[in-house]
């Protein structure tokens, strides 16, 4: 529980506020209209043909608190690889990376912040002042091409709008839970066309929810999380508009999160870091050429990374007559990205003018410096490997779509893209793989009734091959081949025209070949640092499952959600060493994933939310056949707001659940290193109060 001076601060708070009575202003009886942005041209939810979930600024601030991990569970068939101290690792459907200790960056979940390109290192996905998160399933072979065959995932943080905006924010909670975060905005001088600017600062820190017996400390899996980012608004003229954005975020977390016994307590003496120091920013211009519109978007990433952690989970005294027995490991990596994305549309879509087009050309320079260090007893164990990788992506894409019918429209589209990487290492290490790719999509939508939509898609993606690194991989497993994924989806949307009810089901089957596969093995019993990690190709697999969602409103103050997402995954035709793996689900694919949602309240008043998210069990690698369990976490929030402040209590995991978020199975404790897995728990229960004052 709570300790009892904050659960006394919790209850002075909720009874320092107003009455039921003063709410001035009652929740809107109308579900907002969803746009997305992630798709070629910003599209209302019903038009786009493929299953997407958009988290609204709403959603992500009464069911979060700081960071994208908090809402994780509200988006069917979505899972995250734990092993850092922020999700970093994604998998949509069953498919995404669980980790990169080594090897090339090639992500299979594209992840981009306010078009600032960070697949593969999502971790700057901080909450505050964001206006949603769109997630597309499904292979973005068109839009996004090699870097998400599984899927898109998109962060819109908040643009300016013209007008005054000072906000400032305060957290507070158990485990060390504190956070400060300021918004200003401001119109360009007197100019009332919306252009403006936005500037956001936010600091949070916590203690890690780990206690480390043998430091005696409780900050050894602490976050220190700084989020700077700025955006302004230009409008040169009627026809014109450029949008800057750049982001400052410094993720200066430790990590001390494996025990030998598996518990919160922790017993290493050389506590690991995993800190992401990410910059960027990107330049939006978009503008009228008479009859189509031009748009392009350049952005610029830099991310610096420092990943280690004690290898031995241990001390010597704890180790006892088999000390000294200390190993430690340290990753670094800086990745740098810099794309283009040069886009003609026509002036008029299928549904306002019968036909329309989308013609871009792309390109992405991806930089990559790795090095790693192994110690023993505070000695190299190995000569430190450091490794330069850069690989360069161009594409071409287009898509048309026509109203074949009164309520049909088809749509196509089709992308051509090449990538040419090169790598080289201190093992005299050189691979320069090209690979000429191709994906797109044909989709069919129409409209059954007035309030519901369908679609029908056959979509192709793909996935770049790449190679292995690190100091024990064999040659034989160096390199491995591209991979591509065919999709078959359909899907039905629902919306009433009071706009009380909406709600959408999709149903697809995914067949994958040359399916490349993580895989993670201990080369020397009695050294846990000798664990390789490499991927190869299976020869095929399959996934197939549904995603659905409802929001009904019987009330205006009363609202209530679900989601559903079903995953089948198999691995086909493959063997791994000894062990066929044909028929066995897929690693970090859960069977099913669910949330259930009820809010009451007023836009100004008291309200009061649950959130209920539960996981089936998955298996942790294709390497071995370890599981999780199945979980079930509540998160409760409540409180009041006012027009210019508002008071919220909020606690997460209040039923204490114990679940794990990442696992590893080998021989770790002397004598006989017997394999037993080892897994990461999610934090523990947590409370607090989020205090914000507003000037609009």
């Amino acid at each position: 529980m709570a300790p009892v001076h904050l659960r006394c601060l919790l209850i002075a708070a909720c009874a320092a506020a107003t009455p039921f009575g003063d709410a001035a202003a009652e929740m809107p009886t109308e579900l907002e209209e969803i746009v997305v942005t992630a798709s070629l041209r910003p599209q209302r939810l019903g038009e786009v043909p493929v299953s997407v979930t958009v988290l609204s600024d709403k959603v992500l601030k009464d069911a979060g608190l700081q960071h994208f991990e908090d809402v994780l569970g509200l988006v069917p068939n979505l899972n995250w690889s734990g092993g850092t101290s922020r999700p970093r690792y994604f998998q949509l459907r069953g498919i995404g990376e669980l980790e990169q200790y080594q090897g090339a960056p090639n992500p299979s979940v594209g992840f981009l912040i306010d078009e600032i390109d960070f697949s593969g290192v999502g971790m700057p996905a901080t909450l505050f002042d964001v206006d949603q998160i769109e997630v597309l399933r499904g292979p973005q072979g068109t839009r996004y091409g090699a870097n998400a065959l599984a899927g898109l995932i998109k962060v819109k943080t908040r643009d300016p709008d013209g007008t005054r905006d000072l906000r400032t924010e305060l957290t507070a909670g158990d485990d060390g839970v504190r956070a400060a975060g300021l918004v200003v905005g401001a119109p360009l001088g007197e100019s009332s066309d919306g252009s403006g600017w936005r500037l956001v600062a936010q600091q949070f820190e916590d203690d890690g929810f780990r206690r480390n017996t043998f430091l005696d400390r409780y900050d050894t899996n602490g976050r220190e999380e700084l989020t700077l980012r700025g955006k302004l608004r230009l409008q040169p003229s009627a026809d014109w508009q450029v949008d800057l954005a750049a982001l400052y975020v410094d993720l200066n977390n430790g990590f001390d999160a494996f025990s030998p016994d598996n518990k919160l307590r922790t017993l290493s003496d050389q506590p690991g870091r995993d800190a992401q120091l990410s910059r960027g920013g990107s330049v939006a211009v978009r503008g009228n050429l008479g009859g189509e519109t031009l748009q392009s978007v350049s952005a610029y990433a830099d991310s610096s990374i420092i990943y280690s952690f004690d290898g031995d989970w241990g001390n010597n005294p704890y180790w006892g007559i088999y000390a000294p027995y200390q190993y430690f490991s340290r990753f670094g990596r800086d990745r740098r990205t810099a794309s283009e994305d040069l886009r003609l549309l026509s002036k008029t879509t299928a549904e306002q003018g019968g036909f329309g087009w989308v013609a871009g050309l792309y390109a992405l320079r991806l930089e990559e410096d790795n090095n790693e260090h192994d110690y023993s007893s505070g000695q190299l164990i190995n000569p430190p490997l450091y490794s330069t990788y850069a690989a360069t992506s161009l594409a071409a894409y287009g898509e048309a779509e026509w109203r074949v019918a009164d309520a049909l429209t088809l749509s196509g589209g089709l992308r051509a893209e090449t990538r040419a990487a090169d790598y080289h290492d201190t093992n005299g290490e050189h691979f320069a793989p090209r690979d000429n790719m191709w994906g797109g999509q044909l989709s069919l939508r129409g409209h059954l009734l007035e309030a519901s939509s369908w679609y029908a898609t056959v979509s192709r993606g793909y996935k770049a091959g790449g190679f292995n690194i690190g100091q024990f991989v064999p040659p034989s497993l160096r390199q491995f081949q591209p991979e591509y994924l065919w999709n078959l989806e359909s899907g039905l949307r629902y919306a009433d025209a009071a706009g009380t009810l909406e709600g959408q089901l999709a149903v697809f089957y995914m067949w994958r070949v040359n399916e490349q596969v993580s895989h993670s093995y201990q080369l020397v019993p009695g050294d846990p640092l000798s664990y390789v990690f490499f991927t190869d190709n299976a020869a095929s697999g399959r996934n197939a499952g549904l995603e659905g969602s409802v929001t009904w409103r019987p009330l205006p103050a009363l609202a209530l959600g679900a989601t559903l997402g079903l995953l089948d995954s198999k691995y086909l035709n493959y063997n791994y060493g000894d062990r066929s793996l044909n028929g066995r689900e897929q690693a970090s694919a859960p069977p099913y994933q669910y949330s259930l949602t009820a809010q009451w309240g007023r836009d100004l008043g008291w309200m009061a939310r649950v959130d209920v998210t539960g996981c089936d069990a998955f298996y942790f690698d294709a390497s071995n056949d370890q599981k999780s369990w199945p979980y079930m976490l509540t998160n409760l929030k409540a409180g009041y707001a006012a027009e210019r402040w508002s008071v919220h209590a909020w606690g997460r995991n209040v039923f204490a659940q114990t679940y794990p978020i990442r696992g590893f199975y080998f021989g770790l404790q002397p004598p006989d290193f017997p394999n037993k897995l080892y897994f990461q728990r999610g934090d523990p229960r947590s409370a607090g109060i989020t205090v914000e004052w507003r000037l609009h």
